[in-house]
């Protein structure tokens, strides 16, 4: 069993930025990549980066592509989401998940661990 917690949300102003937190415990030889998802209510969940385990690959949705950047810390324990030039329309709660293969992909059905989200509101 894998554990993801997320950390990191919060209040900030249009055109701000934060840094999410995921934090991955348990038996950590049982995933491969770990993505960022959100989902706002009545809508579909949405993948907005994921990073392979060894840090080599990378792939963004649309919603990410220069604006949100994946990584992770050396021990391979944190993987992190640093989002920039936030809009309201980034307001909802995030989430971070991991695979149990070898699969790059933003798709949320291919991930099986989960985190329990963390809220970004954008706000003036």
């Amino acid at each position: 069993q894998v554990h993801l917690v997320e950390s990191g949300g919060g209040l900030v102003r249009p055109g701000g930025s934060l840094r999410l937190s995921c934090s991955i415990s348990g038996f950590t030889l049982d995933y491969y990549t770990v993505g960022w998802f959100r989902q706002a209510p009545g809508k579909e969940r949405e993948g907005l980066a994921c990073l392979s385990k060894n840090a080599f690959s990378t792939r963004y949705g649309d919603s990410a592509k220069g604006r949100f950047t994946i990584s992770k810390d050396g021990a391979e324990r944190t993987v992190y989401l640093q989002m920039d030039s936030l809009k309201p329309e980034d307001t909802t709660v995030y989430y971070c998940a991991s695979t149990r293969w070898d699969i790059m992909t933003t798709k949320a059905d291919h991930y099986v661990y989960w985190g329990q989200g963390t809220q970004v509101t954008v706000s003036s």
